[in-house]
């Protein structure tokens, strides 16, 4: 008899002389264990949850295919994850201050929240930007506010992440442009500009133009970061918005890498080699509550998406293999109700993202639910992270849960749904075709109608919530709130900075940035060079919105 069936064999025994008489005494709590995703639990796992499993080709070493264990070799034993605090709010100034504020706490990189009227291509002046200005991120207008921003940070030596997408291209000409005024060649800029438009369509709406226009300006920056930018990641892949709109663990990194397999194939159809860019490749995943669940997600993913560049594009660069990933804990997860039990949700999730090999990390501050984060919630968030890489051991060994009975069967179980999802979307013709006849919209829809009906029944406990409440009137807390002056004090530099600019270069460098619109030239010099004439991000977005048009989403349901 193999080893395999004498524990099969072994296991039965148990079932039927230890566990089946103790369940007539003392039955389980509940009559169906699950994970966050709706997902069953078995009570126990064993060898023969893993039939097939082979050590080299389903774990491996970390920093060798199929990377399941990681990236790279040493992971944070060599280098711990950028500690990335996700902040912004009123105007660059107030930014700034919060900036130098977390790197003198030893945040070790930075990430920008842009507010909404930059992150659909509106100024502070538009009537459009109305009572939004600064709201949930800040305003950056001109590159004048992209100077303030960043103003006595040296961007030589600190990675940027920019949560920007349809006009991440504008966005990071204004970067490069400050880069410049501060001496420092664009070539040695490190950093990230989601630049991610698919996810738009599906999970947050923060579209401009139709899917087409929209995938040729992220091409259009992957070929011109490939020469001047090197080490620039050119796209964070989000599956993050995704998971926040209600999709399941597989559902995120299912339609996450659908997308991903659209712009590589974009890409590699404006002529590109997929070496050439797909080092360059980066993504973006969130981290709930269920523990086993996210690192199995983030292990799963690492390996699927290596076969998918070697099976499907036939990458030759071990770099174009690689799943490098930013996390951010749950904001979805938050609840307004006991906004201190935050703290903990925060801390399991990042736990989770570290045991899963993420490259580097956002934690949410505990009054997220409520309102932008204060200073001092933000300090509890950053030293989350500090006390998980240095007080816990979390970073003293790579992947310790590898060999888990039920961490392997669960990393199993969820590459296996995702290429399900990804062998579906293919025979509907790819993403755009699954975006267009709202397929991911309601699959995305439907697991959030069940998470939160079981949330209502009580199935699933929400502690504080469901659960162990305290009447609301016993709840204390400060908010930050951001001035409602910010928007008046946005727009009066607007003016100044109109009436001291040359208009003429401006209104030249707007026209050729038309007219490679239309001639369908790369978009992105033209770009760069209207933001260096000081035209505003409203400016060039309406220039474009001129030629391309507004996407208007379709009616699904």
């Amino acid at each position: 008899m193999s080893k395999k069936k004498r524990v099969k064999k072994a296991y039965d025994d148990w079932e039927v002389n230890v566990l089946t008489p103790y369940l007539k005494t003392a039955p389980e709590r509940a009559d169906q264990f699950m994970t966050t995703s709706s997902k069953p639990v078995k009570r126990l796992y064993s060898p023969a949850d893993l039939p097939e499993f082979d050590y080299q080709q389903d774990l491996g070493f970390p920093g060798e295919s199929p990377y399941t264990r990681g990236v790279y070799p040493t992971m944070y034993r060599g280098r711990l994850w950028t500690m990335r605090m996700y902040s912004g709010f009123g105007n660059a100034e107030q930014t700034n201050e919060r900036y130098q504020y977390l790197l003198k706490q030893g945040q070790t990189g930075l990430s920008v929240a842009f507010d909404l009227p930059t992150q659909i291509g509106y100024d502070a002046d538009h009537p459009m930007a109305a009572g939004e200005v600064g709201k949930c991120g800040v305003s950056i207008p001109s590159v004048e506010d992209m100077g303030i921003l960043f103003q006595n940070i040296p961007l030589e030596k600190v990675s940027t992440s920019m949560t920007i997408n349809a006009p991440a291209a504008v966005l990071l000409a204004m970067y490069i442009v400050i880069a410049k005024r501060q001496g420092i060649n664009p070539k040695v800029l490190r950093g990230t500009i989601q630049n991610d438009i698919l996810k738009e369509y599906v999970a947050r709406g923060t579209y401009i133009y139709p899917p087409k226009p929209s995938m040729r300006l992220i091409t259009d920056t992957f070929a011109y970061c490939r020469e001047e930018l090197p080490s620039w990641n050119t796209i964070s892949i989000s599956g993050y918005h995704i998971r926040e709109a209600g999709s399941t663990a597989i559902q995120e990194v299912a339609f996450t890498f659908a997308n991903g397999i659209a712009y590589v194939q974009a890409a590699i159809d404006a002529g590109l080699q997929v070496d050439e860019f797909a080092p360059r490749l980066s993504f973006f995943f969130g981290a709930h509550n269920d523990l086993f669940e996210e690192i199995a997600k983030f292990r799963a993913a690492r390996r699927l998406w290596y076969k998918i560049m070697r099976e499907r594009y036939n990458a030759k660069d071990s770099r174009s293999w690689l799943l490098r990933f930013h996390t951010q804990t749950a904001g979805c997860s938050l609840t307004a109700q006991q906004p201190e039990n935050n703290i903990v949700r925060v801390t399991m999730q990042a736990l989770a993202a570290v045991l899963g090999g993420t490259q580097s990390l956002h934690t949410n501050s505990m009054d997220e639910a409520l309102a932008l984060p204060t200073e001092k919630a933000a300090t509890i968030a950053l030293r989350t992270q500090q006390i998980l890489a240095h007080e816990t051991g979390a970073a003293n060994t790579i992947d310790p849960f590898a060999g888990s009975y039920f961490l392997e069967n669960l990393t199993n179980e969820i590459e296996e749904g995702v290429e399900k999802y990804l062998q579906q979307i293919d025979k509907m013709g790819g993403v755009l075709r699954a975006i267009e006849s709202g397929y991911i919209q309601r699959e995305i829809h439907d697991s959030a109608y069940r998470y939160q009906r079981e949330i209502e029944t009580g199935e699933r406990v929400v502690v504080g919530v469901n659960q162990f409440e305290i009447p609301e009137e016993e709840r204390t807390i400060d908010y930050l709130r951001v001035d409602p002056l910010v928007e008046d004090l946005q727009a009066k530099k607007l003016a100044a900075l109109k009436q001291s600019r040359d208009a003429t270069r401006v209104e030249s460098a707007l026209n050729n940035l038309k007219v490679a619109a239309e001639d369908m030239n790369n978009l992105f010099t033209p770009i760069l060079v209207a933001v260096e004439a000081h035209a505003t991000l409203g400016e060039i977005c309406d220039s474009l919105r001129s030629v391309f048009g507004e996407y208007k989403a379709p009616q699904i349901f």
